[in-house]
C-alpha cells in the first residue's frame, strides 16, 4: 500500500494513513444504511438486542438470504457491512451465554462477511474499528451522538461506546502533533518538538478525562453481567477453546480475539513515538492486536517507530524545556494507564469477585445480572489477555520511558 512506500526525505505526514485531521483515527460521516439490496442485513443488525433478548436472533439469521458482497464498492459501504455482520455475529455466538455457544457460523453470514472483511483486511469479528471508529452519527444539530447499532444493554452500552469514541476524539490533537514532532527532530528544531509535546501532554490529559464519563454513564453491573460477553472472542477463551468455524470459508474451525483497547491505535502510536518498549507477552499481545486495526492505521505505527528517535534526540539536544515537555507526555500517558487500570477494576475485577460470592443466587436485578455473568472471563479482558496482569506491566513499561530516576513520577 502507498503507505509503505513513503519517500524518507518528505514532511512525515498523516494524510496517507485515513487519518482524519479532525476526527483522528474515526471515520468521517460514516453511512448509516447500505445500498437497498442489502437491507436484510440492516433490519437484522438493527434488531440485534430485542433478538438476542427474544432467543430469536439465530433463527433470524439462519432464516437470511446469502447476499453477495461484490456490490459493496465504497470504503464506507464495505465498513457499514463489516459493523452490520460483526454485531450479528456476536448475537449469533452467544445468544444463548456461555454454555451454548455455536461451533459454526452459518454460511449466508459467513462467507459474505469473509469476503468483506478481506476487502478491509479486518478479521471476522468485531472490532474498535466497527463498535467505536464506524459506529456513530450525529442525532442532532447540537452534536449529540447516538450509535448506528448496538449489542444487548441497553443505555449503559450506548454509553459505553460514546464515551470510548470521546476518548478517541479528546486524542486529535496528539496524533496531529505527531508529524510536527517528527519533523521537528529531523529537522533539529528543538523549540517545535517542545511545543508540539505540550500539546500532546494536554490531549492525553484530555483522554483521561473523556475516560472519567465511563464511571458517570456506565452501570458495572450492566457493562460486566451482559455486554461483556458480546465483545468477547474465540481465542483464549475456554467457552470456545477450539474457535468457530466458518462456514464455507473452511471446514477447520479460526479463532479471533474479542474487543479490547488494546485494539485502538492511539496508545501504540504514543508508545512508539516516546520509545516506550514492550517485552515479553505484553509486548507479543500488543503487536497482535495491530492485526484487528484498519491496516492503514497499522502501517501508521510501525512508520513512527521507523523514524528518528525522540528519546535520542531529547537526551541529545539537553533542551530543559524540552527534556521538561517529554516527561509531562510519559507522566501523562502513566496517569491514563493508571486510571484504566482503576476503571478496569471497578467493571471487571470487583464485579467479578462479587460473582463469585453471588452465583446461583438472585437476591436483586443488578446481582442478578452479575452472578449470571460469564464464569470464563472472570479473569481475562475480553481480547483474551489476563487483564490486570497486562495491564500493570503495560503501566510499568511506560514507567521506563522517564530519562533519569529524578524525572520519575510515584503516582
Amino acid at each position: 500500500m502507498a503507505a509503505a512506500e513513503t519517500d524518507s526525505n518528505a514532511p512525515f505526514s498523516l494524510e496517507r494513513y485515513y487519518v482524519s485531521e479532525e476526527l483522528g483515527f474515526i471515520l468521517p460521516e460514516p453511512l448509516v444504511e447500505l445500498p437497498p439490496y442489502y437491507k436484510p442485513w440492516m433490519d437484522i443488525s438493527l434488531r440485534v438486542p430485542e433478538l438476542v433478548h427474544s432467543h430469536m436472533l439465530r433463527d433470524h439469521v439462519n432464516k437470511m438470504p446469502l447476499l453477495s458482497s461484490s456490490f459493496l464498492q465504497k470504503h464506507r459501504e464495505l465498513r457499514l457491512a463489516h459493523l452490520t455482520l460483526s454485531v450479528m455475529t456476536m448475537g449469533y455466538v452467544w445468544q444463548e451465554g456461555e454454555n451454548d455457544t455455536v461451533e459454526m457460523l452459518p454460511y449466508n453470514l459467513a462467507v459474505p462477511y469473509w469476503e468483506v472483511s478481506q476487502r478491509l483486511g479486518l478479521p471476522p469479528i468485531l472490532t474498535h474499528a466497527d463498535g467505536v471508529l464506524a459506529n456513530w452519527r450525529k442525532k442532532d444539530p447540537k452534536g449529540n451522538l447516538e450509535l448506528l447499532v448496538s449489542l444487548p444493554g441497553g443505555e449503559s452500552v450506548r454509553c459505553f461506546f460514546i464515551v470510548t469514541l470521546l476518548v478517541e476524539l479528546a486524542a486529535v490533537p496528539a496524533l496531529r502533533s505527531i508529524p510536527t514532532v517528527i519533523n521537528g527532530i529531523r529537522g533539529g528544531d528543538t523549540q517545535a518538538v517542545a511545543r508540539a509535546l505540550d500539546n500532546i501532554g494536554q490531549s492525553i490529559q484530555d483522554m483521561t478525562d473523556a475516560l472519567k464519563l465511563m464511571q458517570v454513564y456506565v452501570e458495572p453491573s450492566v457493562f460486566y453481567g451482559i455486554l461483556r460477553i458480546y465483545l468477547s472472542g474465540w481465542k483464549d477463551n475456554p467457552s470456545m477453546p477450539k474457535g468457530l468455524i466458518y462456514e464455507g470459508v473452511q471446514t477447520e474451525p479460526m479463532e479471533f480475539s474479542g474487543g479490547s483497547a488494546a485494539q485502538s491505535s492511539l496508545l501504540h502510536c504514543f508508545d512508539k513515538l516516546l520509545g516506550i518498549q514492550h517485552e515479553s507477552n505484553s509486548g507479543a499481545f500488543l503487536t497482535r492486536m495491530r492485526n484487528y486495526m484498519p491496516p492503514a492505521h497499522k502501517q501508521l505505527i510501525h512508520d513512527i517507530s521507523l523514524q528518528p528517535s525522540l528519546r535520542g534526540f531529547v537526551q541529545q539536544q539537553a533542551d530543559e524545556r524540552l527534556n521538561q515537555t517529554f516527561h509531562l507526555c510519559v507522566k501523562k500517558l502513566l496517569a491514563l494507564r493508571n486510571y484504566h487500570i482503576n476503571v478496569v477494576s471497578r467493571f471487571i475485577t470487583v464485579p467479578a469477585a462479587r460473582a463469585r460470592q453471588l452465583r446461583n443466587q438472585s437476591q436483586d436485578l443488578e446481582e442478578e445480572m452479575i452472578s449470571r455473568a460469564p464464569t470464563a472471563l472472570e479473569e481475562r479482558g475480553t481480547g483474551g489477555s489476563g487483564i490486570m496482569t497486562f495491564l500493570k506491566t503495560v503501566r510499568d513499561q511506560t514507567k521506563d520511558a522517564f530519562l533519569s530516576e529524578t524525572n520519575k513520577i510515584n503516582e
